[in-house]
């Protein structure tokens, strides 16, 4: 399948260049030039299939033409190696835990596909050496640090804003050494997305350099993240099947690649009645629904640090999937906006209510379904990571201790390995070519 860029003087793009690519030329992101739409048979017997299985099907749908079957099938497998459990919350809501992955955040799925991809391609074609620029706001980062760690013929950099990640997240890309280099910016993720996108189009760099991103914008990243769109609907088919009719998905939403794979998976037919982002104090997005006008600004740091972002990237990709109409937009997609007093309620409120503990990600899709859910309709959440990698923010916010998984406490006990650099582009050139 080609790909086309979303500013659209690129087109005809192979999926092995789009993915090692990452930014075309014009600086739009990759859009595949067609979406399947999976027959009804898939649908109505989707609940009898692993997540596994079903994930393949997708998977065909996008890469089927480009990556040989059997490895196709192994990289699904290697990457579902965890489950995506659906959970009830409250009466109608469920959150679906996207955080039982190697480092407890849902991009585990898209770094772990990703990394395999990338490497499936690096052997096909012999490359000598394949550098993966990546900008994180927290979750991003560990997931791309992880999937890629040890992988043969791939040099990691993980460009993050210094104070502005959590200390557990941050422990999990900074204490890996091998191939990965963490590089702690001075500045917002807003200036690391900037880094990473200018390196992309710097002649110099690119010439000596053969650069891929793994941020959301590449299309290995965020098209696997369709795969538990569908397992959600599978697992609510299982538990409810009345309910599964009428679903509702909320997404927490920074830079947007998550939503975005959730409304390809309704454009090959997964039956999502509407979509809700939920947004903290950065809500571009939100003020687009109200307005019709995008209006892009600095992000501000938040306790929902991972949603803090001023100019998702992915905004480019619901454009064009919706030929640009804000009525189209809003018709599908509706919108909430949060402080951080009141994602410290809902914590607070849910956890005394049901017992269930949120992190403050989804905290926000929470509470937006319970604002925002009409008479029969069931809300799905997702939970993106898991609150133990939040623990003082949340301690302080319920009054208790939080518990950390084994997985977490090993990254902890690793020695900080990272570069400072200031938020100017030509600093990382330097460090780059000095490699």
């Amino acid at each position: 399948m080609n790909y086309y860029s979303t500013n659209r003087s690129v087109s005809n793009v192979g999926l092995e260049e789009a993915v090692v690519k990452g930014l075309a030329e014009d600086r739009g992101l990759f859009m595949p030039e067609r979406i399947e739409r999976l027959p009804q048979s898939f649908f109505d017997t989707i609940e009898s299939l692993s997540f596994q299985e079903m994930a393949g099907r997708v998977a065909e749908a996008f890469f089927g033409e480009d990556v040989d079957a059997a490895a196709l099938r192994q990289i699904v497998d290697d990457t579902l190696s965890f489950d995506v459990p659906l959970v009830a919350v409250s009466d109608g809501i469920y959150a679906l835990e996207l955080y039982h992955g190697p480092t407890l955040a849902f991009k585990d799925v898209g770094g772990r596909f990703m990394s395999r991809l990338l490497s499936y391609f690096i052997r096909r074609q012999g490359t000598h050496e394949v550098n993966v620029l990546v900008a994180t706001s927290g979750d991003t980062g560990s997931a791309v640090a992880n999937g890629f760690l040890g992988v043969e013929g791939i040099h990691v950099y993980v460009l993050y804003p210094k104070g502005l990640v959590s200390p557990i997240q941050e422990c999990q890309f900074t204490t890996l050494g091998q191939n990965i280099t963490a590089i702690e910016v001075e500045g917002t993720f807003d200036d690391c997305q900037r880094l990473v996108k200018t390196a992309f189009l710097d002649a110099e760099l690119n010439a000596r350099m053969k650069l891929t991103s793994a941020n959301s914008i590449n299309v290995a990243r965020f098209l696997p993240q369709s795969f538990y769109y569908f397992y959600a609907y599978a697992q609510l088919k299982r538990m409810a099947p009345q309910q599964a009719e009428h679903m509702v998905v909320c997404v927490p939403s920074g830079n947007f690649g998550n939503i975005t794979a959730g409304l390809f998976a309704r454009r090959m037919g997964l039956p999502v009645k509407r979509f809700i982002a939920a947004n903290n104090r950065n809500d571009v997005f939100f003020e687009y629904l109200q307005t019709g006008e995008y209006r892009p600004r600095p992000s501000v740091p938040t306790i929902a640090n991972a949603m803090d972002v001023g100019d998702p990237s992915n905004f480019a990709r619901i454009l064009d999937l919706y030929g640009h109409s804000h009525a189209a937009i809003a018709a599908d997609i509706s919108g909430a906006r949060y402080t951080d007093e009141q994602i410290a309620d809902t914590v607070r409120t849910c956890y005394e209510a049901t017992g269930y503990l949120l992190d403050p990600h989804g905290a926000c899709g929470y509470r937006a379904l319970t604002e925002l859910l009409q008479p029969g309709e069931a809300g799905v959440f997702l939970e993106t990571a898991h609150p133990a990698k939040f623990k003082d923010t949340v301690e302080r916010i319920v009054g208790s201790p939080v518990a950390v998984p084994q997985k977490l406490q090993e990254f902890m006990r690793g020695t900080k390995q990272s570069v400072p650099l200031t938020n100017d582009f030509d600093a990382l050139k330097a460090l780059l070519l000095a490699k």
